[in-house]
């Protein structure tokens, strides 16, 4: 056999290197992680305390094929159109706002998505709005007709909870006026006069908003419940009453039982997200329901009735087409209606 030359030798193992370095790194581009941009509310909302801490669950969740990152928007509407315009692939929600938005109403009158609408995805927890004023004012506020036509911080203006209190208004017959002030500013604005109530909400009747704790601190506030009138009403316009402890706040806030109107809040996607990649987050996120209870308790109604979460947010809105990856995961635990529709990945 002939013996090969020195020079030889080194250019082929030279080759053969370069050969090896470059069949390393085209698996390597390959596997380049794909991005989720996880749409939410301002940074000082529950909404993105949650999805922060939901990351890591999800980012394992798909083998770390994704990375998931949390872009807070001003308002929950916000969120929502960054999704469906391309700029985010899970738009925070609610079940208020995904009413509006098939029915083009309010923050989405004439508005049409750049990629594609919200499609029924995954209810996580629901929220209570109800009213409160300042302690030294309350006896002024009997009922929620005595704010009618008041200037009003009804949360930021595109939140679900703002939302929530346009229809609940509405059905009343009341006059909404709303002021717009920065979160952090309520208990000055409230104090100075700017605004004579503020609505606050729970997360579960357990978890009040992050600047709500900020505001109990610096002054007293007083609860204003709907009146028997009130409540029959919006009953009458399909709404519906939930008692929330008043222990959720730190001080005495005048009531021994606080009335609030639910609503369900949701983390939403468009039909074009693989199917099996919201199967797999949901599937994580159900066998890590325990775990999340115990580390926040607005997860606890999560908790004690995933499924059942999930029927509700779609029987809210039952027109709206559901993720197929949702209707694999409920079929799965028997709780398909076949009278729902799965969303095409096209739509």
């Amino acid at each position: 056999m002939q013996q090969m030359k020195p020079r030889h030798w080194l250019a082929l193992s030279a080759a053969g290197f370069a050969a090896a370095i470059m069949a390393t790194a085209v698996p390597a581009q390959s596997q380049e992680r794909k991005s989720i941009r996880w749409s939410t509310s301002s940074v000082d909302s529950y909404g993105y305390k949650v999805a922060a801490a939901m990351t890591k669950i999800a980012e394992e969740a798909l083998g770390g094929e994704y990375t998931v990152t949390v872009n807070p928007y001003p308002a929950t509407t916000a969120a929502m159109k960054a999704a469906m315009d391309g700029n985010g692939e899970i738009g925070y929600t609610a079940d208020v706002g995904m009413t509006q938005l098939y029915a083009g109403e309010g923050g989405f009158k004439n508005y049409t998505p750049g990629k594609g609408k919200l499609v029924h995805t995954w209810y996580a927890y629901p929220m209570e709005s109800f009213m409160a004023v300042p302690a030294d004012k309350a006896a002024q506020f009997k009922c929620l007709k005595d704010l009618s036509g008041k200037p009003t911080f009804f949360t930021p203006a595109g939140f679900m909870n703002w939302l929530n209190f346009q229809r609940m208004y509405k059905a009343l017959g009341y006059d909404f006026k709303h002021v717009q002030i920065d979160p952090k500013t309520q208990s000055d604005a409230l104090k100075g006069g700017t605004i004579a109530a503020s609505v606050a909400y729970t997360t579960s009747g357990a978890s009040l908003a992050p600047y709500w704790k900020e505001t109990e601190v610096r002054m007293d506030v007083t609860i204003v419940n709907p009146c028997p009138d009130e409540i029959e009403k919006l009953k009458a316009a399909g709404l519906s009453i939930t008692d929330v402890s008043p222990k959720v706040f730190a001080k005495d806030v005048g009531v021994q039982n606080i009335q609030g109107v639910p609503i369900l809040f949701a983390y939403n996607m468009r039909a074009d997200m693989p199917e099996d990649v919201v199967y797999r987050l949901l599937s994580a996120f159900y066998k890590n329901r325990d775990a999340l209870a115990k580390q926040d308790a607005g997860f606890t109604p999560l908790a004690k009735d995933f499924v059942g979460m999930q029927v509700a947010g779609i029987n809210a809105n039952p027109d709206i087409p559901v993720h197929a990856g949702l209707a694999k995961f409920l079929k799965e635990h028997n709780a398909w209606n076949d009278k729902w529709k799965i969303a095409a990945s096209g739509s």
